[in-house]
């Protein structure tokens, strides 16, 4: 089924028009400073929008929708652990990133353990997010094929092809005022599909609360129930959050780049809590949509038998939004794929360049060398995640959580371990390290524990591992200084 030719051409104005935004911001650029951190110029809020844009992908609107279709609101209780994870970031990992002047998260792991770790931290953060956001450029294919009857391969290639020339040209700046174009426009979509929803379900909201209460409580949030294997439970959704959220946003370099954009500590802290209240209300929006494309369901059937769940909302789009309308919000769909792609594409970049001590001294003593090093990498990652977009993941949300939950626990082990252990050495820490990832390896495959709790498992496991190697460590060379 494919779109009104209305709809396709407010689709491919979008398209443009946002690429021609992005490249437009090249203007001033003449150091590594001013393409990967914007000047730190940027005002608060618009970071905090820029978060939530970069955090939320194509992935967040079509499979939140999917989950609460399939099942209820109980997703909701890991949102609330991604509140409470950004206060303890601005509490305990924010003021270390403001001792100095870094550009990447990792800058920090080496002034702590050395550029050895630096580089293992860097390396642990760039394959993650790759293969991370290969997931979520796979839910653009998913998009396009339902709405333009394209092929996925096109449409992979065509719209990460737009966001790696504005992203080239217009770097942290062009990603952060793209990304409050872009969320502007996607909550707009969202709130527009939410009600036009409603609006289309005879009986409106009391038919709503009947049909979710006879298909088992579909509005339940709050499940206190607590199971290893359960996904989202209250216990599971606070804790496992909360460290999902430190993890994500406090050691991930797509986001950290963003928070050491800000002018100064007290706008980062800002800009993240916000982006916190952000998140907690588009959610609640995504999954309410999600349980009235139930509801609607019941009175006309949108999926075939045999469809993944991930259509619901593309194909509600199509089918039943009035022409122009559905171009608005399939370009909203497309915004979000745009805003995640370009964030991850300049952090990508960040830190191949500056993580790296051969690269960076290669290039260190010239700035504008070094400019033109960052915008080739930023090219080189662009032809990496449209490789990865082509390849068939499974459920797109939780694969994509997943793929984060079992390096990035222990990445978070390495800084909390950092901050928090001055005994600490650089040895304990990589021990902690490996013997994080092969906790949360041994885990996934060998029992049935939620991908939610693998954040807090390899955070913890990284910690005592790390601190009990470190001094093991101490005491066998005070022992051999000792006989010597």
């Amino acid at each position: 089924m494919r779109i009104h030719p209305l709809d396709l051409a407010i689709v491919v104005g979008y398209l443009l028009g946002v690429t021609a935004l992005g490249v437009w911001f090249r203007r001033g650029q003449q150091s590594a400073g001013d393409y990967f951190l914007g000047g730190r110029t940027t005002p608060w809020w618009a970071l905090a929008f820029s978060i939530v844009a970069t955090e939320t992908s194509t992935l967040t609107i079509i499979g939140t929708p999917a989950i609460a279709y399939a099942g209820n609101l109980a997703f909701l209780q890991l949102v609330f652990g991604y509140v409470i994870g950004r206060a303890v970031i601005v509490l305990v990992l924010l003021p270390g990133y403001f001792r100095g002047e870094y550009f990447t998260a990792y800058a920090l792991i080496e002034k702590r353990f050395g550029p050895r770790m630096r580089a293992i931290a860097a390396s642990t953060f760039l394959v993650t997010r790759a293969i991370a956001e290969g997931v979520r450029v796979s839910a653009i294919a998913l998009v396009v094929s339902v709405v333009l009857g394209t092929s996925e391969r096109a449409a992979v290639v065509l719209v990460i092809a737009l966001t790696v020339l504005y992203t080239f040209e217009g770097g942290m700046k062009a990603v952060i005022w793209t990304d409050v174009a872009q969320l502007l426009l996607y909550l707009t979509g969202s709130a527009v599909t939410f009600f036009v929803l409603l609006h289309k379900i005879p009986g409106g909201w009391n038919e709503v609360t009947q049909v979710a209460a006879a298909a088992g409580n579909k509005l339940q949030v709050l499940d206190f129930s607590f199971a290893w294997a359960t996904k989202y439970t209250f216990w599971s959704g606070v804790i496992g959050g909360t460290f999902l959220t430190m993890a994500t946003h406090g050691t991930d370099q797509t986001i950290v780049q963003k928070l050491l954009a800000a002018k100064n500590e007290r706008d980062s802290g800002k800009a993240l809590v916000a982006s916190g209240v952000i998140v907690l209300v588009q959610f609640t929006v995504f999954l309410l949509i999600g349980v009235l494309l139930f509801v609607f369901a019941q009175h006309a059937p949108l999926l075939a038998a045999g469809d993944r769940t991930d259509k619901i909302l593309p194909l509600f789009l199509v089918r039943e939004m009035p022409p122009g309308l559905a171009g608005l919000l399939l370009a909203s769909i497309l915004a979000v794929a745009m805003s995640n792609a370009s964030g991850s594409l300049n952090s990508l970049a960040a830190s191949s360049v500056l993580d790296f001590a051969t690269l960076r001294g290669r290039a260190a003593a010239e700035p504008a060398k070094l400019l033109r090093v960052a915008r080739r990498m930023t090219l080189a990652w662009g032809l990496v995640l449209m490789a990865f977009g082509l390849v068939k993941w499974g459920p797109l949300l939780e694969t994509g959580l997943t793929v984060a939950s079992i390096p990035f626990g222990c990445l978070l082990g390495l800084f909390l371990l950092g901050t928090f252990d001055r005994r600490a050495t650089a040895s304990g820490a990589l021990a902690g390290m490996i013997a994080g990832l092969a906790a949360i390896l041994w885990i996934y495959k060998f029992t049935s524990v939620a991908f939610t709790w693998f954040f807090m498992i390899g955070a913890l496991v990284t910690l005592a591992v790390g601190a009990m190697a470190s001094r093991v460590a101490g005491k066998n060379r005070e022992a051999k200084a000792l006989q010597s």
